[in-house]
C-alpha cells in the first residue's frame, strides 16, 4: 500500500486581509513588504514544491477530494456557526474569532481543508491507503465548535474523525499535536469524551495564552483523556524525542487506538516566527518515525498526518520532507540546509539535563 498525499491548489487561495504579523493596519501599525498573516500559502505549496523537486512526490499516492458536506460539519460545528460563517463568506469576508479572518469563499476552501483531512483518514481507516499527509489549509487545531481562532475556520481533524466514527470504520482515535501552540480546539471537541485521547505538546503561554494547563484533564467521561504537556521555551530535539518516547508512545499504546492523526504543526522550529522552541527538520522527522512505529504496534499503521502551523518560508519545506520521508520510507532525501546551525544552537547538556526531568517531572505531577 501507498502513502497518501491530500492536497489541493484551492487551499493556497485562502486569505486574511490587511495585517502585519498578527497585528491588524493601522493606527502605528505599518504594513510588511510582503503583507498579510504569517499564516499564508508560502510555507505549504514551497513545502509541496520541494517534494516535487526532489520526486518524493512521485513515490506517493497524491490525491485531492471534495469538500465536508454540510452534514459531516454539523457533528462539529453548531448551525448558528457555519451559517454566520458561510454568510460573511458569501458577503466578502471578515472575522468571527480571534485572529482568524477570511475573505470571499473562506467558507468554501475551509470545509475543502476540512475534506481533505477527512478523505485522508477515511482512506488510512479503510486500508485503502497505509498512511497519509493532510495538507490541509486553513489549519484547523484552534477551532472550537463555536468558535474560530487563531487561524483556524473548521476544525478539521475533528470533523474527519466524527465522519469515520460515524461511517463504523473506527471507534477510537488519539490526536496528538505537536505544534508550537496549544490545540484547544481538539481539545474542546472531545474534552468530555473517553473515545479520542487527545495529546498536546506545546509551549508552555503562547498561544492561546490561558489555555493548555498540565492538570486539565478531562471532565465526566472524558476525564483522563486529555493531556497537555507544556514545554518549556528553548525545548530542542532531544527533549521533543524525550517527551515522544517517554511519556507520549507510552500513553498511545496504553490507550490502543483504532488510529493515530498528528496535528503537525512545524513551528516549533527553531528558525519559526511565532514560536519559541529548538526543533529542527531531524526532529520531525524522527518523531513521525517514532509514532510510525507506535501505529504498527497499535492499529495496523494506521496513521494521518495533518497539517497545521509553520510560519518559516524557507524552514518548513525541509521539515515537511523530513515528515513525508519518514511516513513513506522514502530513499529519497532532502538535506536541511539549517541543520549544522541549528545542532550548534541546540540546549546545552546541563540544559537539557532540565529539560528531561522537567518533562519527567510533569509525567510524575500527572502520575502517568
Amino acid at each position: 500500500m501507498a502513502t497518501g498525499f491530500f492536497w489541493d491548489e484551492r487551499t493556497f487561495w485562502h486569505a486574511g486581509g490587511n495585517y502585519a504579523g498578527t497585528l491588524p493596519l493601522g493606527g502605528l501599525v505599518q504594513p510588511l513588504a510582503a503583507g498579510g498573516l504569517p499564516e499564508s500559502a508560502e510555507t505549504k505549496r514551497r513545502f509541496k514544491n520541494l517534494m516535487d523537486v526532489t520526486g518524493l512526490s512521485g513515490e506517493l499516492d497524491m490525491r485531492s477530494a471534495p469538500a465536508a458536506t454540510r452534514a459531516e460539519l454539523e457533528r462539529v460545528h453548531p448551525t448558528s456557526y457555519l451559517d454566520a460563517f458561510k454568510e460573511a463568506s458569501d458577503n466578502g469576508g471578515g472575522e468571527l474569532g480571534h485572529h482568524a479572518p477570511f475573505a470571499k469563499d473562506g467558507f468554501q476552501i475551509a470545509a475543502l481543508s476540512a475534506g481533505l483531512a477527512t478523505a485522508a483518514v477515511r482512506a488510512v481507516a479503510s486500508g485503502d491507503l497505509e498512511n497519509a499527509y493532510s495538507l490541509s489549509r486553513p489549519p484547523g487545531h484552534h477551532c472550537e465548535p463555536d468558535k474560530p481562532m487563531g487561524f483556524c475556520l473548521l476544525a478539521n481533524i475533528a470533523i474527519a474523525i466524527e465522519a469515520a466514527q460515524a461511517e463504523g470504520q473506527i471507534k477510537r482515535a488519539v490526536i496528538l499535536d505537536w505544534d508550537v501552540h496549544h490545540g484547544n480546539g481538539s481539545e474542546a471537541a472531545f474534552y468530555d469524551r473517553d473515545d479520542v485521547l487527545t495529546i498536546s505538546l506545546h509551549q508552555e503561554g503562547n498561544y492561546p495564552p490561558t489555555s493548555g494547563k498540565l492538570h486539565d484533564r478531562g471532565t465526566g467521561a472524558g476525564e483522563g483523556f486529555n493531556l497537555n504537556l507544556p514545554l518549556p521555551a528553548g525545548t530542542g530535539h532531544e527533549g521533543y524525542l524525550h517527551a515522544i518516547d517517554t511519556v507520549v508512545i507510552p500513553q498511545i499504546k496504553a490507550f490502543a487506538p483504532d488510529i493515530i492523526i498528528v496535528a503537525c504543526g512545524y513551528d516549533c522550529a527553531a528558525p519559526d516566527p511565532l514560536g519559541s522552541m529548538l526543533a529542527m527538520a531531524q526532529t520531525f522527522g524522527d518523531m513521525t518515525a517514532r509514532i510510525k512505529q507506535t501505529a504498527a504496534e497499535v492499529c495496523d499503521g494506521k496513521m494521518v498526518v495533518v497539517h497545521e502551523g509553520g510560519y518559516s518560508e524557507v524552514y518548513v519545506p525541509f521539515c515537511g520532507h523530513a515528515v513525508m520521508e519518514a511516513l513513506s520510507g522514502s530513499d529519497i532525501h532532502a538535506p536541511d540546509p539549517m541543520h549544522k546551525s541549528l545542532t550548534i544552537r541546540q540546549p546545552n547538556s546541563r540544559i537539557l539535563a532540565f529539560q528531561k526531568e522537567y518533562i519527567d517531572d510533569l509525567a510524575t505531577e500527572l502520575d502517568l
